[in-house]
């Protein structure tokens, strides 16, 4: 088994990507909102690249029977039901619905990787049963950090070293340097990992939106004991 990270869904090669278990991280917040999403009961949540894709792809579903959910820049999107908050997506607002989601880096990178016939996405929420599901596939690894307005994201190479971290407590694996720069990353900062989320970029977006109460819960270590998978367009447990 071999891991590799990468930075951006901007810097992964196409062809890393196939015959890959590939988790997507956007911790602050798509993955982090999807996975809630779908622990409080939504049908299903589609990820797109652009608000138009979003718009149109409403059209052709029930009325009721969906949530437009997402931002651009940290801000919520005019017209939409949902921001990027966790918060919102509490299970009397999602259950049952399906819910479209356009952001600014996440679903991007979403998109990048369904290059892979195996996509999941990974959070802080879910770092351990991410774990679990690279284990019991036991296939090489790439992890694609959504990053920020295209750069390295200190959010997102976090949880990969969490990641790391409970992969490297079940079996033996060889990996790339940035893999292993997001472990040790992990490792200094394990007792306090709000102290360095602060530091991020993504979180001074949130912040500046009036958002930054969702770092807490972002920062939460396996609240939930799911797995997202992205196929065919769509994430579903």
């Amino acid at each position: 088994m071999y891991l590799e990270t990468y930075e951006t869904y901007k810097t992964v090669p196409d062809k890393k990507l196939k015959n890959k278990t590939v988790v997507v991280i956007d911790t602050l917040r798509t993955s982090s909102v999807i996975t809630t999403a779908l622990a409080n009961g939504a049908k299903e949540v589609i990820p797109v690249v652009e608000i138009e894709d979003a718009i149109e792809l409403a059209r052709r579903l029930e009325s009721n029977s969906f949530l437009l959910g997402g931002e651009r820049n940290g801000a919520k999107i005019e017209g939409f039901d949902l921001s990027n908050s966790p918060f919102e997506y509490r299970s009397d607002t999602v259950k049952d619905k399906t819910v479209i989601i356009t952001t600014t880096n996440g679903t991007k990178a979403l998109k990048k990787a369904s290059l892979s016939d195996d996509v999941i996405i990974g959070c802080l929420l879910n770092a351990s049963a991410v774990a679990d599901y690279l284990f019991s596939k036991s296939r090489d690894i790439v992890i694609i950090c959504a990053g920020t307005k295209g750069k390295f994201s200190i959010d997102d190479i976090i949880t990969a070293g969490v990641i790391y971290d409970r992969l490297k407590n079940r079996i033996c694996f060889d990996s790339d340097d940035l893999s292993k720069a997001s472990y040790f990353l992990y490792k200094a900062f394990q007792n306090d990992i709000l102290s360095i989320l602060k530091e991020s970029t993504s979180f001074n977006i949130m912040k500046k939106s009036g958002y930054k109460n969702d770092l807490l819960y972002c920062a939460s270590m396996d609240m939930f004991n799911i797995v997202p998978k992205y196929e065919d367009g769509i994430v579903r447990l």
